[in-house]
């Protein structure tokens, strides 16, 4: 396996003023073979505050080990609410499919099925672009004749209603805490479902207590109602937040927590300035603080924040569906 991380903005093209010196990168987990093959983009969750490291390696290695190539995109977070995000968050994934696209041949991707993977507000983010790619323009010459499209999206546990049964929290962070009727609008991607939206692989639990089962039925709704491909799997039981619901995800192997780079870019920062960290952001802190490293509080902390992570046979199994629907469709 080739790995490589590949930052996805030059430095002057990169202005959100809460990053703290972060730039948007990807992670990939590249075959190294000559064969031409799918490439999944995955886009972890986290609404839109963080980059989870629980969606993040985990899930990139699972699809690497089904025969795709992959990647990891680590965009652009709200964590202490410095400026709304708007619309940045789709430019970093609108430049990510563009740079697979580009480098295609290096790469041997097939520039025909780039496929979208998103978890929860990571799924409201592959469903942003996959249904305004068109309004996000590239100024760099580079790119800016390359399509952002992606060609299929799965879209896990997503957050897809900007209003009523949805998760509030990611949109005050996209938009703040006054958003527009027009801004809630545009981010209800229900709405903007086209005959020409990519196909879509949809999956949540009917108990999911963070984002309400309502949203995958809205969006599954939308792609029937305008002729789109799509698979939509309702899982009977099971957690907000379940990744792959594998052992490893219940243990805790998530991979290499680089997701939080951002997040640790804000903490350098906040200690640099002598600014009291939030206690919220114990939990991420812990995430980031190797093992051998963690005193014996930390590590009774970190047993308490895995109660409840069990594996989920029947969940599990989404991956497998994904990629027999997607050989169907691609």
């Amino acid at each position: 396996m080739y790995s490589e991380r590949i930052t996805i903005w030059e430095k002057e093209e990169y202005q959100y003023e809460g990053a703290f010196g972060f730039v948007p990168f990807l992670m990939t987990y590249f075959h190294e073979d000559q064969e031409q093959r799918p490439c999944i983009v995955v886009v972890p969750g986290g609404g839109y505050s963080i980059v989870s490291s629980t969606e993040g390696e985990i899930v990139a290695k699972k699809f690497y080990q089904m025969g795709y190539h992959a990647v990891v995109c680590t965009y652009t977070t709200n964590l202490i609410r410095t400026a709304p995000l708007l619309n940045q968050p789709m430019k970093d994934l609108s430049r990510t499919i563009r740079i697979l696209r580009a480098q295609a041949e290096e790469w041997h991707i097939d520039k025909s099925k780039i496929i979208v993977c998103g978890f929860s507000a990571g799924a409201h983010l592959c469903g942003s672009v996959g249904v305004h790619h068109e309004d996000i323009i590239d100024e760099n010459v580079q790119y800016a004749d390359i399509s952002n499209r992606p060609d299929a999206a799965i879209l896990s546990y997503p957050v897809i209603l900007a209003e009523g049964e949805t998760h509030r929290e990611s949109f005050i962070n996209l938009f703040g805490t006054n958003a527009t009727e027009e801004q809630l609008v545009y981010a209800s991607i229900d709405k903007h479902v086209t005959k020409d939206t990519c196909p879509c692989f949809i999956w949540q639990t009917v108990t999911d207590g963070t984002v309400p089962v309502k949203n995958s039925y809205a969006m599954a709704q939308a792609c029937l109602n305008h002729g789109v491909p799509f698979a939509h799997h309702v899982f009977s039981e099971g957690q907000h937040g379940l990744s792959l619901a594998d052992d490893d995800w219940a243990n805790g192997r998530f991979g290499e927590p680089y997701t939080f780079e951002q997040v640790k870019c804000i903490i350098s920062f906040m200690e640099g300035s002598h600014i009291p960290i939030p206690k919220e952001m114990d939990g991420i802190r812990m995430m980031l603080t190797p093992p051998e490293e963690m005193s014996k509080e930390m590590l009774e902390e970190a047993k308490k924040m895995q109660v409840g992570m069990k594996a989920n046979e029947e969940v599990s199994v989404w991956p497998k569906l994904a990629d027999m629907w997607l050989e169907k469709q691609l």
